[in-house]
């Protein structure tokens, strides 16, 4: 994480997901690319994952479709490299027909340039492009929502 472009602002980002998942009840599945090598997820992460945190190894850059199961549609993405794992993925689960929405403040590249290429070749290829916050109050759809005040709260 320490040698993406921007990466507290991905952290937080991830971090938005991961909490306002949780408490939608939504699955969240982590993934982490050759650790030995390249490190665990990080710690704010690990933390607001809570009991969640229980990641899947990986070597392939895509993350793949087997995790998800027949009940879900849509996915929302998040991580490290936009333009390596977290597009890989994309891809993947578009050609499975699952509906992918990519974090743009949520994911991260060593350069702005090869994060940009990685959303761009994401949106060609299907997915959407939404900031978390966007995403966020999609999922509430109504102010109403019971938890719209906490997860408001989150960005903010």
């Amino acid at each position: 994480m320490p040698a993406m472009h921007d990466p507290e602002r991905a952290l937080n980002g991830m971090r938005v997901a991961v909490l306002a998942a949780l408490a939608l009840d939504l699955p969240v599945r982590v993934t982490e690319q050759y650790p030995k090598g390249l490190g665990r997820t990080m710690p704010p992460l690990i933390e607001a994952l809570g009991e969640a945190y229980q990641p899947i190894e990986k070597t392939r850059f895509s993350a793949g479709t087997d995790m998800w199961g027949g009940e879900i549609e849509s996915v929302l993405l998040c991580g490290i490299e936009a333009h390596v794992c977290v597009l890989q993925t994309a891809l993947d689960l578009i050609d499975a027909g699952y509906h992918a929405f990519a974090l743009v403040d949520a994911v991260d590249s060593r350069s702005a340039r090869n994060k940009s290429l990685g959303l761009e070749r994401m949106r060609q290829s299907g997915a959407v492009l939404v900031s978390t916050e966007t995403a966020l109050f999609e999922l509430l759809q109504d102010a109403r929502h019971p938890r719209f005040k906490e997860l408001q709260g989150l960005i903010k």
